[in-house]
């Protein structure tokens, strides 16, 4: 299951927060294309070019999960990339992705 949380409206865009209860392979994007919110630049299951970014407007800011062998809890973080951040700066300006208003 994919829990999602609406964090910034835009005219034809959505930033939010997903959560996974599982980890499955693309599973945010299968349930995001089902409901028929697709990810911008999706290759597979949405618009494929369709932000000034690379790929698909995806990021996995924190992992976590038990190692297989110590059974230690283990959990990563990693900042959103420059490019999805300039690409939230250039939505909040109105900027689309030709670059006009």
């Amino acid at each position: 299951m994919t829990h999602f949380k609406v964090i910034e409206r835009f005219a034809h865009y959505t930033f939010i927060h997903c959560r996974l209860e599982t980890g499955r392979t693309h599973q945010i994007r299968v349930h995001m294309a089902y409901i028929g919110h697709p990810l911008a630049g999706d290759p597979k299951y949405g618009p494929k070019k369709t932000l000034p970014i690379a790929g698909q407007a995806l990021h996995a800011a924190e992992l976590g999960f038990t190692h297989p062998l110590t059974r230690k809890w283990m959990q990563f973080k990693a900042p959103l990339p420059e490019d999805m951040e300039q690409l939230l700066v250039n939505l909040r300006q109105g900027i689309d992705r030709t670059g006009k208003l």
